[in-house]
């Protein structure tokens, strides 16, 4: 259900995605390519203007799998460290501690796992062209060798790890106020 959600979720965030892209990387295009986009709106119109309607599903593919990949293993790496904290440790299920860690470990992992379709996606969506992941995977890997499959890993732990841990112990809080609520107790 993770990666399918986190699938779906990305087809609805990929046209904000690509005007996001963009717009990070228009001032390292030589001026007669930058597209200056002021906002996401203006960036929409001038895709549609410039580009038609296909501007906007623009590496939507990629995006989707890594969206899936990342929800799926941020969230049941999570399960598994926040088991293997407890087993390991004296420290309460329920513990704040035990949520944070794991959820930063799991940050770790949702990272390493989606940052080739990262970089990949980052590609095509920011491509003034259509063109293939293959051809993209093939290009970075002649100029690059593998290293590419890390590229910007830490700029997307920095902003996974916090936002991981945010909504993670923000699910574990919202559960045990659940409980409290409907069955009366801290207790599952």
């Amino acid at each position: 259900m993770a990666a399918a959600s986190g699938f779906v979720g990305a087809i609805f965030g990929t046209p904000s995605d690509i005007a996001n892209i963009r717009m990070q990387n228009d001032r390292s295009l030589p001026i007669q390519h930058r597209r200056n986009y002021k906002h996401v709106l203006d960036a929409w119109v001038q895709m549609k203007r410039h580009e038609g309607w296909r501007s906007f599903t623009q590496g939507l593919w990629p995006n989707c799998f890594r969206s899936g990949i990342m929800t799926a293993s941020q969230l049941a790496s999570y399960d598994t460290f926040k088991t293997l904290l407890q087993k390991w440790t004296s420290v309460s299920a329920e513990s704040p501690i035990i949520h944070i860690s794991a959820s930063l470990l799991a940050s770790l992992v949702a990272t390493s796992i989606s940052s080739p379709m990262d970089v990949i996606r980052t590609q095509l969506m920011s491509a003034s062209k259509r063109v293939s992941v293959l051809r993209i995977v093939t290009d970075l890997t002649r100029s690059e060798g593998y290293r590419w499959v890390f590229r910007g890993w830490t700029p997307s732990f920095v902003r996974l790890g916090p936002q991981t841990i945010a909504t993670l112990v923000a699910l574990e809080q919202h559960k045990r106020i659940y409980r409290i609520i409907k069955c009366g107790g801290d207790e599952p």
